[in-house]
């Protein structure tokens, strides 16, 4: 079972973003909190203070940096941090984007980025990410690298993510933020935000705004 943990933070809307150890029965969970625009019952938060894009110079599928601030400037931006051998949470979101990716025009299409980093880089080589999201959409950007370097710039999100180590049945997981966050072509901001249970309709229904920098 899942349980939820709320934290406050002093002079902010705070909203309480479960992380979940993927593939894992053990209930631990953590909390990331940020400042946002009062719950609408939307699946999308609408922050207001967006995140600044993390500064990640990463390996790519291609086995090639890959600077995300560089390469992603003025395009929409969604990104997920998670892992490959992730039995559910993972996959279920990447393949939700997908889903609703293809219902946009091509030319959208083109525009949208969609970023997955993953918090496994001893096991998820550019070789494997490659070879996952091949399975998902072979357009979707996978990066790895140092855990060090992805954590740091996780947690100028909000987002925790605990290195993989093994569960109580020897099983290794990867405790990480479950959410996806939306940057505008506009302004490079992160400011909009998804948690684990938005569907392939919110997305569908939203992405036409992101791709102009529009609030859903």
């Amino acid at each position: 079972m899942r349980k939820k943990t709320y934290a406050a933070a002093a002079l902010l809307v705070a909203a309480a973003l479960t992380l979940t150890a993927c593939g894992s029965d053990n209930g631990d969970n953590s909390v990331a909190t940020v400042s946002a625009e009062a719950g609408s019952g939307k699946a999308a938060t609408v922050l207001d203070k967006p995140f600044e894009k993390p500064d990640l110079v990463l390996t790519d599928t291609q086995g090639k940096k890959y600077d995300l601030r560089a390469q992603t400037k003025g395009r929409p931006t969604l990104i997920y941090f998670g892992y490959t051998h992730c039995p559910d949470v993972c996959p279920l979101t990447m393949n939700n984007l997908a889903v609703a990716k293809k219902q946009l025009p091509k030319a959208e299409q083109n525009k949208l980025r969609v970023v997955f980093v993953t918090t496994d880089p001893d096991r998820d080589t550019p070789t494997e990410l490659a070879k996952w999201l091949k399975g998902i959409d072979s357009e979707f950007i996978g990066l790895t690298g140092d855990f060090a370097t992805i954590q740091a710039g996780a947690r100028t999100m909000g987002i925790s993510i605990e290195p993989t180590s093994k569960d109580k049945n020897g099983k290794l997981v990867s405790v990480h933020g479950t959410q996806v966050i939306a940057f505008s072509p506009k302004t490079d901001g992160g400011y909009v935000l998804y948690g684990e249970d938005a569907t392939v309709d919110d997305y569908t229904k939203d992405l036409p705004k992101l791709i102009k920098g529009e609030n859903p």
